[in-house]
């Protein structure tokens, strides 16, 4: 406010504030944005700030409409590749077969680079990098390279060998078991891509002695940092400008686009606008690690005595530290045991069993501790989806060894008063213990995670005629007809905005359990592009979705961004498991099924760029 009365030249006591903007009295007014600038301190300062109560609050708490809705819908929002910077024509990258493997010789890079339209061609760390007048041109580049390459960083392996190599890591449970007083299982999660709407991208210009990159980033910190030390510059003098992402999830903690931008605009010397393909996000991009997770409970008369997990995990790269150069550094010291550091608190601080089940452990182990044999990441809701899964289906598999309802039983060892809040609203808007036709059944799951907790109840059809639906060139399977998620999230910032990311959180979780999964296949992932990734599509969203956002006793806000996927995937891992009547043990549930697809080539990397694109103008 002082700032903004400095550049209206008006008084702090005569400004008010309205829709983002700060007013003066005769109706000027400036930005928050624009204040901050002339705000900005050299100096970190406690302030105290004094907040409406709730009843006059006009904006917090109240349903708001994003206000970009109409730009994206309408093609008007710009991203990374809608921006116009001098002189930065296309580029792309020529990726290895394998996973991670690294070009060793190009054989007819003179050939290439007199195709039409292609200006550039060189080799990278990442691959063979192309630059062109258009996207088509560079595709049609891509796809002419001749490339030797190196063996990627797991030649020759598949699943199951990562699954052995799992198996062998897990750590031992602590209560032998103990025959009929034991409920116990063991999971898998398959790898999953990471890659969001938008792939990566970014803009590099990179000067003699400085450089400026244009990128949707999370990290942008991390990023200058990075980069700099790549280009052998000082920091400072790498401007970075954070774009708005077409969607991140996690994967755009990680800057790989923006170094990789800024590497081939320094090996051509020219800007250059960075795209990947959409075949390169799930063969060589960020994916979430495969995962074992072992639970074994025992059952003393009516009560639980002990309730143990091992979770073991392919190494997750947490190497962008807390988005600044430091902690960077240390998660990527040598022998991985830093990064290990950061896995082992961030599980801690965030995964919880949230029943009364007398002695509780919970432990986390990584294979290998090497984070460069797979491209990992904290990708939605990290490790959460995983160890809920396993966890409410023991909890299912428990109530059902005491004869008790699940519901019932949740209520009965929930810790928490809010736990028990959502999880009694959710049963009674979800129709809990309602009649089900054969086939069908109802799953229940809660998750306690920032600050808040979310209980979902869905209704699963699992009857052939629905399993085996035809939907042309789709992946069908058991269909969710009725999801509802209750949250208390602390004070609710958005409602609207909480419902949507919900909504979305519940697609996630779904997919994650029942068709969504890489194929691991000598060295390299099976899968390219979304028409091969079996996600969430719209014939297999719920028929009837319901969210509501419980008012809170919480009067701080807590995190949202991915509260709901955790409960949503084990809701539909435990309504599987009474409507067929086996618990299911590996996900996603079709992981072993025939692939729905025939998987496209490895050499070339890429298709062929359309040529028909005019035919679908309208």
């Amino acid at each position: 406010l002082d700032a903004a009365a400095i550049l209206l030249g008006a008084q702090v006591s005569s400004l008010t504030t309205k829709g983002g903007a700060i007013f003066d009295s005769l109706g000027s007014s400036v930005t928050y944005g624009q204040a901050a600038a002339k705000a900005a301190s050299p100096t970190t300062k406690k302030v105290e700030v004094d907040l409406d109560d709730a009843p006059k609050r006009s904006v917090v708490g109240t349903p708001q409409r994003r206000i970009d809705a109409v730009d994206a819908v309408t093609g008007r929002k710009k991203f990374a590749m809608d921006l116009d910077v001098p002189d930065a024509l296309p580029a792309m990258v020529c990726r290895a077969p394998d996973l991670n493997g690294k070009p060793k010789s190009v054989r007819n890079a003179a050939e290439v680079k007199a195709m039409p339209g292609v200006t550039h061609v060189g080799v990278v760390p990442t691959g063979v990098a192309v630059r062109a007048r258009t996207f088509g041109q560079c595709i049609d580049a891509v796809r002419a390279l001749d490339v030797e390459w190196s063996e990627g960083t797991v030649p020759g392996k598949k699943a199951d060998d990562i699954l052995a190599e799992l198996k062998a890591a897990e750590l031992p449970l602590a209560v032998p078991a103990l025959g009929a007083t034991t409920v116990e299982g063991s999971f898998t999660f398959h790898f999953r891509s990471g890659s969001a709407l938008e792939p990566n991208c970014a803009i590099a210009d990179v000067r003699k002695d400085s450089a400026e990159i244009w990128s949707g980033l999370k990290s942008p910190i991390d990023a200058q940092s990075k980069i700099a030390k790549i280009l052998g510059l000082p920091q400072g003098k790498v401007k970075v400008n954070v774009v708005t992402g077409g969607g991140s999830f996690g994967r755009k903690l990680f800057s790989d686009g923006a170094i990789e931008a800024a590497e081939i605009s320094k090996a051509f010397g020219v800007p250059v606008k960075l795209m990947w393909h959409r075949a390169d996000e799930p063969r060589q991009g960020r994916v979430h690690p495969m995962s074992t997770s072992r639970v074994r409970a025992t059952v003393l008369g009516e009560s639980i005595a002990t309730f143990e997990q091992r979770h073991t995990s392919v190494t997750c790269d947490f190497t962008h530290g807390l988005g600044e150069r430091l902690t960077a550094e240390v998660a990527a010291l040598p022998t991985g045991l830093a990064n290990l550091g950061f896995s082992e608190t961030i599980f801690l601080l965030t995964q919880e069993i949230p029943y009364n089940f007398g002695v509780t452990t919970q432990l986390l182990n990584e294979t290998n501790y090497d984070f460069t044999r797979f491209n990992t990441s904290s990708v939605r809701n990290i490790y959460s989806p995983d160890v809920r899964v396993a966890n409410e289906l023991i909890v299912d598999q428990l109530a059902n060894r005491l004869k008790k309802d699940p519901v019932a039983f949740r209520r009965q060892y929930t810790k928490s008063g809010v736990v028990r809040r959502v999880l009694d609203r959710a049963a009674e808007l979800g129709e809990w213990g309602k009649s089900m036709p054969a086939g069908t059944a109802q799953g229940v799951a809660i998750h306690k995670e920032y600050k808040g907790a979310t209980a979902v109840v869905v209704e699963l059809d699992c009857r052939p005629g629905t399993v085996n639906r035809k939907v042309r060139d789709a992946v069908t399977g058991p269909r969710v007809t009725k999801a509802t998620i209750v949250v208390d999230c602390g004070l609710a910032i958005n409602p609207l905005g909480i419902e949507a990311q919900m909504m979305g959180g519940f697609s996630d979780g779904m997919s994650q359990v029942l068709t969504y999964g890489n194929h691991l296949v000598d060295g390299h992932f099976l899968e390219a592009s979304w028409d091969n990734s079996a996600y969430t599509r719209q014939w297999n969203t719920p028929l009837e979705f319901v969210c509501e956002v419980m008012e809170s006793d919480s009067t701080e806000p807590g995190g949202i961004g991915e509260a709901g996927v955790a409960a949503s995937a084990a809701a539909v891992a435990c309504a599987y498991a009474r409507a067929t009547g086996e618990m299911p043990t590996e996900f996603p549930i079709n992981f072993r099924d025939p692939l729905h697809f025939e998987p496209k080539s490895f050499v070339p990397p890429v298709p062929a760029s359309p040529t028909n694109g005019l035919d679908f103008v309208s």
